[in-house]
């Protein structure tokens, strides 16, 4: 399994991950345009959190994890140049939100039905395995979250088989159970679970809950 890990990412997204990697015992480095802000963080994290330019972040990277906002993701996936991208897996954990305010707790997404952000990326970068996932919950249940014993439903989607049982394995170590839905095309429906996820919150002030796939038993 892929020890070292390259987020991508200076938000509350990116260190909420950065430091459930740790947590699990992974390496870590953290990548942003200005890193010099980051070095607070890599000071509190030890010897195995590291800074560098995205670059840079990149190229450590076993696995990387895109996490900025929906909206920078092209940029930064250019910045983190190709060659150091190419074959390896990519977290895409980021959402189209688009720069608007919500409508009575609906947020607005700069994408169409006919196409997700995940494949814009995939299509940017074609020797890249994008895996879509942690994207349908808030930062603070990305790491073991606690449902009183009942573990959430992460769903994911990407074209790479392989790294997509990777990051699975990944999800698991973080305290979810994983549903796999099969293509980058799925990620169309996955990541508008952003707005669903974020409308009691808007509404009414919760964020404290997440999404559960329930099954009959015996049947699929």
């Amino acid at each position: 399994m892929a020890r070292k890990i390259g987020v991508i990412g200076s938000g509350t997204v990116g260190e909420t991950l950065a430091n459930g990697f740790l947590k699990h015992g992974y390496e870590v480095m953290r990548g942003s345009r200005s890193a010099q802000k980051l070095g607070e963080w890599q000071q509190k994290l030890g010897p195995r959190a590291t800074i560098g330019s995205v670059a840079d972040t990149a190229k450590f990277g076993e696995i990387i994890v895109l996490a900025v906002k929906g909206s920078a993701a092209e940029d930064a996936l250019k910045a983190c140049k190709p060659g150091n991208l190419e074959g390896k897996t990519v977290i895409d954990v980021t959402n189209p939100i688009a720069d608007k305010p919500p409508d009575n707790g609906v947020l607005a997404l700069f994408t169409t039905h006919d196409q997700s952000l995940l494949e814009r990326l995939q299509k940017q970068a074609p020797k890249v395995n994008f895996v879509k996932a942690f994207s349908c919950v808030g930062a603070g249940l990305m790491v073991d979250p606690d449902f009183g014993g009942q573990k959430p439903t992460m769903f994911i989607c990407g074209n790479d088989g392989k790294s997509k049982q990777a990051v699975a394995a990944i999800v698991g170590q973080f305290g979810w159970e994983v549903e796999d839905l099969g293509g980058a095309a799925a990620a169309r429906a996955i990541e508008p679970l952003c707005m669903l996820w974020c409308i009691p919150g808007l509404l009414r002030n919760q964020w404290n809950h997440a999404f559960k796939l329930l099954k009959q038993n015996g049947k699929r």
